[in-house]
């Protein structure tokens, strides 16, 4: 489980290093209000298909791409993410 998401954040790691022609992750990489942009609105389309116990699944996968591509694009590092939550324990 957790090696899927660590292979989508070296994945946009790598993509940031050497992009790709034509690549949806980049295009999110490069275009910070884009990246803004599909948070929000993939977040809206999660809590929509949650109260309507629709496509649920497909909705949190999108969130938590877009999400990572929005964190890498704007230098936010999930090892910082997750020593915060570490720190939160209790």
């Amino acid at each position: 489980m957790l090696s899927t998401l660590e292979s989508l954040f070296n994945l946009a790691r790598k993509r940031k290093k050497i992009p790709v022609e034509g690549s949806y992750t980049n295009k999110l990489l490069s275009n910070k209000s884009l990246s803004k942009e599909k948070v929000l609105e993939e977040i809206n389309e999660l809590i929509d298909a949650v109260e309507n116990d629709t496509n649920k699944i497909h909705e949190a996968a999108d969130v938590f791409y877009h999400l990572a591509m929005y964190l890498e694009a704007n230098n936010v590092k999930i090892e910082d993410v997750m020593d915060e939550l570490n720190k939160r324990k209790k």
